[in-house]
């Protein structure tokens, strides 16, 4: 196939990019910069230039291809109205591409996060989150697996709260980065909130399944650790960096303090009895290690 992908050259982006490389895919990288373009060439892909908000870009892109993977998002979390602005911009985004592809019968493939279920592990078939902070994520990617009915072969995966690489990704990062900024590696209340997680190399593989073979309207968890307890995870960090290891006030986290204090495990059980999907790269906590003061 040629594939259409758009934040083709972030963590889990150029990971996916080179797994569909290396199962013979070709890949349309979305680009916004210079450097981007440099990057996915550099890659194997070849580069569109565009930022998300370019939606004739995206349709453009979109009608270029035989399916479409999207993972682009601004990640700004530095201030509600900042984040707001970056869930609106997906939301636009997802809605142009997905119109491009109605009735064709492509695969659609879009990212979320797992939602959070009170008092157990949620599951694929647990409705996204529609509130909160990033509610407008879950209602955009809910309205792309809607367009089944319309002819296209939506497909969502879900991720957990940290995607890594090499001690790099997701909320862990996010720890890390405010570990050394403000010298305590905290985390909010009493840290026995579970945060799941996935390698990124696992998820990429989790991508391509879905690309080829995931059936229209599904949804999938791409979950390896089910759920690590988050002052597990900053003592790994405040270990790494020398620094203590406190629990914090949640304002510490801006916008995302609601969810970092929220216990949120998730099971990928389905994912791995449909589509045959086995996580094989290191755990969170053992990436972690890869910190470096």
């Amino acid at each position: 196939m040629r594939v259409f992908v758009t934040g083709g050259t972030g963590l889990i982006g150029s990971a996916v990019v080179a797994e569909l490389l290396g199962s013979g895919h070709t890949v349309l990288a979305l680009a916004r910069s210079d450097a981007s373009a440099l990057a996915a060439e550099a890659a194997g892909a070849e580069p569109l230039r565009g930022a998300l908000g370019d939606l004739d870009v995206l349709r453009a892109g979109a009608a270029q291809a035989d399916g479409v993977i999207h993972l682009a998002f601004a990640n700004d979390f530095s201030s509600p109205e900042a984040l707001a602005k970056a869930v609106a911009e997906e939301s636009a985004a997802i809605a142009a591409l997905g119109e491009e592809l109605v009735g064709s019968d492509r695969p659609f493939v879009t990212a979320s996060g797992t939602p959070h279920v009170p008092g157990r592990a949620s599951t694929e078939a647990d409705l996204l989150m529609a509130e909160g902070p990033v509610g407008g994520r879950g209602r955009a990617v809910t309205a792309a697996l809607g367009l089944a009915s319309r002819g296209v072969r939506s497909t969502a995966v879900r991720l957990p709260r940290t995607v890594h690489n090499e001690g790099a990704g997701g909320f862990a990062a996010l720890l890390t980065d405010i570990a050394r900024r403000t010298g305590i590696s905290g985390y909010a209340g009493d840290g026995t909130q579970r945060w799941p997680a996935v390698h990124a190399l696992d998820t990429a593989v989790l991508f391509r399944l879905a690309l080829e073979r995931a059936p229209a309207g599904s949804s999938w968890h791409a979950v390896a650790d089910e759920g690590d307890r988050v002052r597990d995870i900053a003592a790994v960090i405040g270990r790494r960096l020398g620094l203590p290891v406190e629990s914090v006030s949640s304002e510490t986290y801006g916008p995302l303090g609601p969810i970092f204090a929220t216990d949120q495990p998730s099971s990928s059980t389905h994912t791995r009895q449909e589509l045959g999907w086995e996580p094989k790269h290191p755990s969170l906590l053992e990436d972690l290690e890869n910190i470096r003061p």
